[in-house]
């Protein structure tokens, strides 16, 4: 991302954080852009929010409202804001499943970018980023640097048990602990020994 664009999207995402602030629409920042907050890299693409399933229809609403310039994608699950040639994404569903209330209720209020905003926990971060793998998106370059400099303040074990069911995910931690990143989760069994004997 050219210094300019970098700019752009840092806009981008204060003025989205502010519309949403003003409006009391229960949102938190996540993804990329809240992994950076906690201490990874700054992301080389958009920034992203989620929402409550129930409040998708006011969030689209508050934004444009604001003066922000919102357009529908064919997902069905997501709002896009656009400035120039940067992007925000709200979304309210993640990893197939509608945005529960408990998961933003235990964001963290944190100062991005001068404006305080409600930042995921880097347990969910991490688990919300793991729960994307698959067949079709398995970049595990790009997860690498975030667990690494989240590794202290990710539940490991909770992160082992939410993504259980996710066999890229799993393959991802059993990296992470041949790397020496993180010990092996409870619950999650040496390679080459999937029933743990």
């Amino acid at each position: 991302m050219q210094p300019s664009d970098r700019d752009e999207i840092r806009d981008l995402l204060k003025r989205t954080a502010v519309a949403l602030k003003q409006a009391d629409v229960p949102f938190a920042l996540c993804g990329g852009y809240a992994a950076w907050v906690r201490g990874a890299p700054e992301p080389d693409h958009d920034a992203d929010f989620l929402v409550p399933a129930a409040e998708a229809e006011r969030t689209a609403k508050v934004l444009a409202d604001a003066g922000l310039q919102v357009t529908d994608p064919p997902e069905d699950w997501l709002t896009k804001v656009v400035q120039g040639g940067s992007f925000v994404d709200v979304l309210w569903r993640t990893c197939g499943h509608p945005v529960e209330q408990e998961l933003i209720d235990r964001a963290e209020v944190m100062p991005v970018l001068s404006v305080h905003m409600p930042v995921l926990e880097a347990t969910d971060i991490l688990v919300t980023k793991l729960m994307t793998l698959d067949e079709h998106y398995c970049d595990l370059a790009r997860l690498l640097p975030v667990a690494r400099a989240l590794r202290e303040q990710v539940d490991w074990e909770q992160v082992a048990r939410e993504v259980a069911a996710n066999d890229f995910a799993v393959v991802f931690l059993e990296l992470l602990h041949r790397l020496g990143v993180v010990e092996r989760p409870a619950g999650i069994p040496p390679s080459g020994d999937p029933a743990g004997d």
